[in-house]
């Protein structure tokens, strides 16, 4: 069975590290296994966090252009 995670039918990609190991942690949520960076769908935007020591996220959004952040 394939692992990857889909959205609209096609295969995620982290947009940090290329990984298309991504899992699902609830609804319009997303967890890259490989760098441990956190996504959530906006619309047609993905929200990128860095999870803290401490379980607080920080955005990571200013640091990717909105068309690598871009779904369709």
């Amino acid at each position: 069975m394939d692992k990857r995670t889909f959205f609209g039918g096609m295969a995620m990609q982290c947009p940090n590290c290329q990984s298309k190991n991504l899992g699902r942690i609830g609804p319009g949520q997303y967890y890259c296994w490989d760098c441990f960076i956190e996504l959530t769908v906006e619309g047609e935007m993905l929200q990128l966090h860095q999870v803290e020591e401490d379980g607080t996220l920080s955005s990571l959004d200013d640091l990717f252009p909105e068309s690598e952040r871009k779904l369709l």
